[in-house]
């Protein structure tokens, strides 16, 4: 088992899980073979649980929670919702609810409480059940009028009683769950009769399952590894104590305790899955967050009982990201679905899926216009057994194969539907993939019987058609020649040979870079680099590159989403010039 703290290519900061674990306790005999697919249910059907790995974790948890949703109102927040976006389907949980109307909503303190026709509520939260949260549900409770209140956390009560300074030998005496039962009253008090009923209970839902073998962990989104500034923020913040020199230095003490929590929780979910495969973990860490992570796994207390009954053996290697910048910014990677998690926009509350324009199939103009008409499509096709076959080769096969693959799924599902297909031999191209996605056009049977594979058919349409695709060589070609000029060059003469690329709006051409894809290039630089000499010249060079880069952005028209998150500035206008000084610093 594999996990990178850090960042992937087209998404925000998480946790990746690579799942591989021994069934047999015998030293040498770990099997390295992947999780089988296991073909996804129909849509009346509890899903197949697959063998031991991270979809069947994830899968079991869930079904916890459907039994308890039966004409509920359901609150989710953004981690639980793309966990169930990955491991089951917002269909099995709609199913799971019933009734006509759909009772799904956002927790958030805006949202809409329950009317008097409402009188059940599930809140699935990825959450400690404290501070802002309880005060959320506080308010959605007292706004409404429910009689029956379940509260689904994913954060074991263990961890609650850390998060409330309960110290490990009280809480190893305490029976029961004190901290949710507490919690339980107060759900009574805010519903506003004793009598009513309230449950609080945990299940582990912090993995969105990507593919059998591999799981994200949306809810630690800003889960980053720790910089070298961070050495002086923390010493600020323990002024008594030995001052840490650098980050080697830094252990669990010296982390501030929201960090700590942050940790726990993940250790938590971690141990959790562990027991899911009834494996004995052996921690190993390359970094430093990624050090105290794994020795807080190893020495977390409610997996010590569970270590002592395993029957199998895993190997848990933590790796913070910061340790490999180049794998996430780099295009060295021959991969389709690298190439469209990169191109095509985000997907709205989600982390590492993407907005697929679902237009072509309509009966409307692929114009900007209407593309905020019709419901996007997306890469996660949990109940659609074809569409998740094709997206695990997707997952593992190279650029040419995968496309290959897409034409042929295409042109199976065509033929099964008796569509009038025309078969074409050589390259694959956008337009002859688009001609047979049209097929399905009016066709409901075969549209409604094929959306997984349309979804993903349009999205790699759409990847090979944008522009980023195009230039993707282009920036292949440029990290070779700068992999070849930092062996030769100092890291002045690096940046020099970058600063003519850096133009403005109105001297760029499709061919150039943009102020984001120049960002990226510059963590590449200095991510390969490695350590080099500080001198006057490179002084120099990172001035001029600094300058550049603020004129930059400061003629830009509007920002891309990655340039809104850095700057804070989402529809911006122009700087004006006696504010473009601060920007260069």
């Amino acid at each position: 088992m594999c996990a990178e703290i850090g960042q992937v290519r087209g998404g925000t900061t998480c946790t990746v899980l690579t799942v591989k674990a021994s069934r047999s306790p015998i030293p040498g005999s770990v099997s390295s073979k992947r999780s089988s697919c296991t073909p996804g249910p129909r849509l009346c059907e509890p899903p197949i649980m697959s063998a031991p790995g991270v979809l069947s974790f994830t899968q079991q948890g869930w079904e916890q929670v459907l039994a308890k949703v039966r004409w509920a109102l359901v609150y989710l927040d953004a981690a639980c919702a793309e966990s169930l976006h990955w491991g089951c389907g917002s269909t099995r949980l709609l199913e799971a609810v019933g009734g006509p109307a759909c009772h799904l909503r956002e927790f958030e303190p805006a949202a809409v409480g329950g009317g008097a026709e409402q009188p059940k509520a599930v809140f699935v939260l990825s959450c400690l059940l404290k501070g802002r949260t309880v005060e959320t549900l506080r308010d959605i409770i007292c706004r409404s009028h429910f009689q029956y209140c379940v509260v689904v956390t994913a954060v074991n009560h263990a961890v609650h009683l850390t998060a409330n300074h309960v110290p490990a030998a009280a809480a190893a005496e305490l029976e029961g769950q004190p901290v949710f039962e507490q919690l339980e009253e107060k759900l009574c008090e805010w519903m506003g009769n004793m009598n009513y009923t309230a449950e609080v209970l945990h299940v582990p839902l912090l993995f969105a399952p990507v593919a059998p073998h591999l799981a994200l962990t949306p809810a630690f989104a800003s889960l980053f590894p720790l910089l070298p500034q961070d050495v002086r923020l923390l010493n600020s913040a323990r002024p008594d104590k030995r001052r840490l020199a650098s980050l080697n230095e830094v252990d669990a003490s010296a982390l501030p305790p929201e960090l700590l929590l942050q940790i726990r929780c993940l250790v938590s979910g971690l141990s959790s899955l562990c027991e899911h495969l009834g494996v004995r973990e052996e921690c190993f860490a390359v970094g430093s967050l990624s050090r105290i992570i794994a020795a807080d796994l190893a020495n977390y207390g409610p997996a010590k009982n569970r270590r002592k009954t395993a029957t199998g053996r895993a190997s848990v290697v933590f790796v913070d990201r910061t340790l490999d910048l180049t794998g996430a910014v780099g295009h060295h990677g021959d991969n389709l679905l690298e190439k469209i998690i990169s191109a095509l926009p985000q997907l709205p509350g989600h982390t590492n899926d993407v907005m697929v324009n679902m237009v072509e199939l309509t009966a409307l103009q692929n114009e900007e216009k209407n593309q905020s008409m019709v419901a996007p499509g997306c890469l996660a096709q949990s109940n659609d057994p074809a569409a998740r076959a094709l997206w695990e080769a997707l997952l593992s096969t190279k650029h040419k194969e995968a496309v290959m693959e897409v034409r042929r799924h295409l042109v199976e599902a065509a033929s099964r539907e008796n569509l009038p297909i025309k078969m074409s031999m050589g390259r694959v191209t956008p337009g002859q993939l688009m001609s047979y996605i049209q097929l399905f056009k009016n066709n409901l049977k075969a549209l409604v019987n094929h959306c997984g594979l349309l979804q993903l058919g349009l999205a790699t349409v759409q990847t090979l058609k944008h522009p980023q695709t195009a230039k993707w060589d282009n920036f292949l070609a440029f990290e070779r020649l700068l992999l070849q000029s930092i062996g030769e060059s100092t890291m002045s003469v690096v940046l020099n040979q970058l600063l003519p690329m850096i133009k403005p709006l109105n001297q760029r051409t499709d061919d150039d870079y943009s102020p984001a894809e120049l960002l990226i290039l510059l963590i590449y630089i200095y991510s390969v680099s490695g350590e080099f000499t500080v001198d006057k010249d490179l002084g120099e060079a990172e001035e001029k590159v600094k300058k550049a880069l603020a004129q930059v952005f400061c003629e830009e028209s509007e920002f891309c989403p990655l340039l809104q998150k850095i700057t804070g500035y989402h529809y911006h206008l122009r700087i004006p010039l006696s504010s473009q000084k601060q920007w260069s610093h």
